[in-house]
């Protein structure tokens, strides 16, 4: 699962989302760039509502990424 961030979002809203995964026992990868911070999100994220989390201050989207059969 990728997390995209708002240009917008703060180290408050960025701390809270990840903060939410790390409780969830997820491990993440934050990835920082020019305009944007993407999360990824290491383990089953089948737990996670793509809803609760587009939500959360700060998040632009909230992209699953399905593995291949």
């Amino acid at each position: 699962m990728l997390i995209i961030m708002k240009k917008t979002a703060d180290e408050t809203a960025l701390d809270s989302v990840k903060e939410y995964l790390i409780t969830r026992d997820f491990d993440i990868h934050q990835s920082t760039g020019a305009n944007r911070i993407i999360i990824g999100v290491i383990g089953n994220t089948d737990t996670l509502d793509n809803g609760t989390i587009s939500a959360m201050p700060g998040v632009l989207q909230v992209v699953r990424i399905t593995k291949e059969e």
